[in-house]
């Protein structure tokens, strides 16, 4: 089994350097994987991230670095994907941080699941904790907040090249936040592919802290997901991706209730939010912020669709 890591970047270099250092730290118990390499794609970095890898290449030796101009991560996915050697693609964002053991658990998983099932039809998806210990992040223990019900996400997760290739690869028209690997998951679940969970591997998604300095491009971020959400239900217009980009009724009621119609917003809940965060809670203030960025998600959704 050869693995192909395909990661990703933008501008995170202080977090990518522990997240390339860790994957040159895996280990095998048996010789499952045969080699993996790690394809990493600059989607037109500035922060020097190049410059760091040029100067430390021999700590590196699993690494093949690709540059694109700034596309998006569909498109640098779909280049990793073309750059890649294995006939396993695993995808992780360049803000994880994986134990040791990442790469045998999702290979072992993809055997064992193959046993099962009589067939390859199927991918792995590993454990994400979210965790804002840069000096330490893989000490974070799970939270209920860490969980996912999404199929198929680019986190975490294992596959083999041939059903990506099949499925049509990432559409590169999500060139906003949002949406890209879900899109995709629906169409691997129409080619009949089933998701095993592989809690063994185990990665730490690190970033910082909560902050007010933060809610502008959160805020833009949840706009930018209203938009690809609607692209996302154009190209599968069922009443599941309806669910799931917030587009219902019940949502628009939710969030305008709790938001007391946008009466809640990043003005208003400031004060109790640096309460939160002054006293070493900012997880806890950004689940309260949480009320106004979804109802900035779903308006963003209504008036992308009324849009068009």
């Amino acid at each position: 089994m050869f693995i192909s890591i395909v990661i990703p970047t933008y501008n995170r270099k202080p977090i990518l350097e522990k997240c390339l250092y860790a994957l040159e730290k895996q280990r095998f118990t048996d010789s499952k994987v045969n080699t993996y390499e790690i394809v990493l794609v600059d989607d037109g970095s500035t922060d020097g991230t190049l410059e760091w890898l040029n100067k430390n290449t021999n700590d590196f030796p699993h690494v093949h670095c690709f540059v694109q101009n700034h596309l998006g991560p569909a498109s640098a996915r779909n280049l990793g994907i073309e750059k890649a050697k294995g006939d396993i693609i695993i995808f992780i964002d360049s803000d994880l941080v994986v134990t040791k053991s990442f790469l045998q658990s999702h290979a072992d998983a993809l055997v064992k699941g193959e046993e099962k099932l009589g067939n390859d039809r199927l991918f792995t998806y590993g454990s994400v904790i979210n965790t804002c210990n840069f000096n330490n992040p893989t000490a974070e223990a799970y939270k209920v907040t860490d969980f996912s019900a999404a199929f198929f996400a680019t986190g975490n997760v294992a596959i083999a090249r041939k059903w990506l290739e099949k499925a049509g690869l990432f559409d590169i028209s999500f060139k906003q936040y949002g949406w890209e690997d879900l899109e995709l998951g629906v169409r691997l679940k129409k080619l009949g592919l089933k998701l095993i969970k592989c809690p063994e591997a185990v990665g730490y998604h690190w970033h910082p802290a909560f902050n007010l300095k933060q809610i502008p491009s959160l805020i833009n971020q949840e706009i930018e997901r209203g938009k690809m959400g609607v692209l996302f239900y154009q190209k599968h217009p069922t009443f599941e991706v309806r669910l799931m980009i917030q587009m219902t009724l019940f949502h628009k009621v939710l969030w305008g209730i709790l938001s007391l119609g946008g009466t809640l917003n990043e003005n208003t809940l400031s004060p109790i939010l640096q309460w939160f965060i002054n006293r070493g809670k900012p997880q806890i203030a950004l689940e309260i912020a949480r009320i106004f960025l979804n109802w900035y998600n779903v308006k963003a959704v209504y008036k992308a669709y009324q849009d068009i």
